[in-house]
């Protein structure tokens, strides 16, 4: 498995490499240009574990890498990081089925815990599923839904678990999208009707 930064601008990938490389040291990175260049580049590294993908590319427009990307590997965490500030572009980029959105303006800590976030979502997702039937959730996920019965921001949550308030956001869109839910109202709707709010007290 292997890692895919997709950037055209040298610096900023060189900077999502470095951290990658602190947190997964065994992993291996693939760099890339351009997103056209993917396919030939699987096929050379092996399939992907994650992707980071820079939203403006020479050969995208608005979110069609996130689409594109999606659409080829519906199961693999995508990364986007940008110039655009959070509010023009990160909830059309989740809508287009990204799991987390970066500003480039971030600082390497912020950067770093999102990062964090999203791998460890992703191993705890894994986890899950393998565990699991489709119907039950992880203890993490059930704790979420839980907390969010309860009425709890993001900034309480991650209070409560000891982790950034990042890394709840990802936690947070990664168990929307094993509801098939968009919204909190929508995922603690889903868990009321399938009963999944039984047994969270307890979790």
């Amino acid at each position: 498995m292997s890692i895919y930064v997709i950037d055209d601008h040298p610096l900023m990938r060189d900077a999502i490499v470095m951290v990658l490389r602190r947190l997964r040291p065994a992993e291996n990175i693939v760099e890339l240009e351009r997103l056209d260049k993917l396919t030939s580049a699987v096929k050379q590294h092996g399939m992907p574990d994650l992707f980071c993908l820079d939203l403006k590319l020479p050969d995208t427009t608005g979110c069609s890498g996130v689409i594109a990307v999606k659409q080829i590997y519906p199961d693999v965490p995508i990364a986007v990081y940008s110039a655009s500030p959070a509010a023009d572009m990160e909830e059309a980029c989740i809508e287009a089925g990204a799991d987390t959105y970066i500003e480039k303006s971030a600082s390497s800590a912020e950067l770093t815990a999102v990062l964090r976030g999203l791998l460890m979502a992703d191993a705890e997702a894994e986890e899950s599923l393998a565990a699991s039937t489709n119907s039950k959730l992880s203890k993490r996920q059930t704790q979420l839904i839980a907390m969010l019965d309860k009425g709890m921001s993001n900034r309480d949550i991650a209070t409560e678990l000891e982790i950034s308030e990042h890394t709840v956001k990802v936690h947070l869109w990664r168990l929307f999208r094993r509801l098939g839910v968009k919204s909190r109202t929508q995922a603690l709707h889903h868990a009321r009707n399938h009963g999944l709010l039984s047994t969270s007290g307890s979790a």
